[in-house]
């Protein structure tokens, strides 16, 4: 076949197009979308077995691959080195080179979105069908949720979801954050998002627990904690329900119109400063450190701040099981529960709820 004819046929013509419009759209997933509308899908293959494979539509790795392959340019790669191809272009090298200038340009701004986003476990969160996870927000009355959501609702494919669609970002961060301090046994007050990056290589959500798999040496726990070959981290967890309000411990005069559960920002601050005093009050009690001064020298914080957190170590184990929860009413957190009186049944008293 001549090369004329190659590049006049149906199939060169399906590439051309994609090209094009990658370089019109300047996005893979308004591309992915453009593709679906327009009824192009992935080429068919035959396979020796008579079977075919392909006809689907694109995904978003799947188009990134296609737009990368030196194929269309008549070049093969072998080995790391680009080669000359017995094949014949179908692509003009004018085109191509633009939307390899377009692809590396958008992954280095996606590479300085991902260092500044607040979102501490972007690149490194799953469900438990492998699908990346990827992060999301809502606002209600000015106030901004944000969530980790199964990437295949993005894509329009929920038959391919996990068992658990979306969680609750700041819970999630703060139980992985605690639970990689706890395991490294690292007591400098790291910021979280350094610890994240350090330290995890991926979690996986499933129904009833976090999975982390953390770098080679992260960690120190004996093998019954921590599997000391792959260094993967269990820790357990269960998505709050979202309808919620029956579970509340709210005391019987209060309307319904109050019995809102505690909101998720608030429960994950809640609960990773309930650890840290746990564990500052653990070194004070072993004898790592000798006074508080020393904590708040060390960590940054005045005296004030370490006397109170270490208070929460001394909650009503229910109330820190409410708290892990979710179960506690809106308007409580750390600021109320700081100092509270050494007896369980007083803590109740002071907050107004019944035990």
């Amino acid at each position: 076949m001549s090369r004329t004819s190659t590049r006049s046929t149906p199939e060169a013509e399906r590439v051309r197009t994609i090209f094009r419009r990658y370089l019109e759209l300047g996005s893979l997933n308004r591309l992915m979308a453009d593709l679906r509308a327009r009824g192009i899908v992935t080429k068919v293959r035959s396979l020796k077995s008579g079977r075919t494979i392909g006809g689907i539509p694109f995904t978003r790795g799947s188009l990134a691959h296609f737009l990368r392959n030196r194929f269309y340019i008549g070049e093969v790669v072998f080995k790391g080195e680009v080669l000359p191809g017995e094949q014949p272009a179908i692509l003009d090298r004018d085109l191509f080179d633009a939307v390899q200038a377009k692809l590396n340009d958008q992954r280095n701004n996606h590479t300085a979105a991902r260092a500044k986003s607040e979102a501490l476990l972007i690149g490194r969160i799953y469900d438990d069908r492998v699908n990346r996870m990827s992060p999301s927000h809502v606002s209600k009355r000015g106030i901004k949720y944000r969530y980790y959501l199964s990437s295949p609702l993005l894509h329009g494919q929920p038959e391919r979801v996990g068992s658990v669609r979306r969680v609750p970002a700041a819970e999630v961060e703060a139980l992985v954050g605690s639970a990689v301090r706890e395991h490294i046994e690292d007591s400098t007050e790291i910021a979280d998002r350094d610890l994240i990056r350090d330290h995890v290589v991926r979690v996986d959500i499933q129904a009833d627990q976090l999975v982390l798999e953390l770098k080679a040496g992260a960690s120190s726990d004996p093998p019954s904690a921590v599997d000391s070959e792959r260094h993967v981290v269990r820790i357990p967890w269960k998505k709050t329900p979202m309808k919620r309000r029956r579970e509340i411990i709210m005391p019987a005069p209060v309307s319904p119109h109050d019995r809102r559960p505690i909101r998720a920002e608030t429960r994950a601050t809640l609960v990773a400063s309930i650890a840290r005093g746990r564990r500052w009050l653990d070194e004070v009690v072993a004898g790592t450190v000798t006074s508080v001064e020393q904590i708040a020298a060390r960590d940054k914080c005045s005296i004030r701040q370490v006397n109170m957190t270490i208070s929460l170590a001394f909650l009503a184990p229910k109330l820190v099981q409410a708290a892990v929860e979710g179960r506690l009413p809106r308007g409580i957190g750390v600021t109320r529960l700081h100092d509270a009186p050494a007896e369980w049944s007083r803590q109740y008293a002071m907050l107004g709820l019944s035990i």
